[in-house]
């Protein structure tokens, strides 16, 4: 099943993907909902990011590329993570597909993307097994984990270089009943191919990410988690475009753009 959320004459809802058509939904996946009559030409509504999480977490390095990519962006040796370390991203800096990437005044102008799978969780989980984590996934998406590197580097915090306003791109709608393991994933940028990997090649899977994460926080219906990237891409500058395609799921395009003076 495909679920989104679209707006149609200014008004957000839930709504099930059949056929190039939207069905509109009341209620929510994460609880009760009914699908209504209601039904729009895919072209003709606007989608929105497909959730608005309640939690976004971050499984900060899981990929072995990524690591060695950033190390060699420092100019140091790559240090290999020996153990899940998850970090959280804004809620407030989601975005939807087709919608602008905005780079603030401040920054020198450069931004990178990372192109990630994401995960929504569907059911509460605490303390759950790695046998069982899969069973708390509601669906999958795209997200694209906008970074400014040197505000990366100089800060004590990722607050600027990774949480600004429209810095967190995810879309175009959920999947459900997929699996995680073997998802090719894509970036390309102005349509040249950036990075070309697999979910296969994370150091830890969704699984064992899930297990982690419940030892010490309970997890809810709602709730994203992005499992990293590969690699660490160039410089995007305001004009360009972004996309980030995941096989069975879609893909997720934005655009960036300076952010107006004043």
């Amino acid at each position: 099943m495909i679920w989104c959320r679209f707006e149609v004459e200014g008004e957000p809802s839930y709504g099930i993907i059949e056929d190039d058509c939207v069905k509109q939904v009341s209620g929510s996946p994460f609880g009760e909902y009914a699908v209504t009559n209601n039904v729009h030409p895919l072209t003709q509504v606007k989608l929105l990011a497909p959730i608005k999480p309640g939690m976004l977490y971050a499984a900060g390095p899981n990929y072995r590329g990524h690591v060695e990519g950033m190390a060699a962006r420092r100019g140091s040796p790559p240090s290999y993570p020996d153990r899940p370390s998850p970090n959280y991203r804004s809620v407030h800096a989601v975005i939807g597909t087709e919608e602008n990437i905005v780079v603030p005044k401040e920054s020198a102008g450069a931004v990178q993307p990372e192109g990630q799978l994401a995960v929504v969780i569907g059911k509460m989980a605490k303390n759950v097994s790695v046998d069982e984590a899969l069973g708390c996934v509601f669906g999958y998406t795209i997200g694209n984990d906008i970074s400014e590197r040197p505000w990366q580097q100089a800060d004590r915090t990722m607050f600027r270089g990774k949480n600004c306003d429209t810095w967190k791109p995810m879309g175009p709608w959920i999947v459900t009943d997929l699996s995680p393991t073997g998802f090719r994933i894509i970036v390309r940028h102005n349509g040249v191919v950036w990075e070309d990997f697999s979910s296969s090649d994370q150091i830890w899977d969704t699984a064992t990410w899930i297990h982690e994460l419940s030892k010490y926080a309970t997890l809810y219906p709602g709730d994203v988690l992005w499992m990293g990237t590969q690699g660490a891409d160039g410089d995007m500058m305001p004009g360009d475009t972004i996309e980030v395609e995941i096989s069975d799921i879609g893909t997720l395009r934005n655009y960036v753009v300076a952010e107006e003076q004043g």
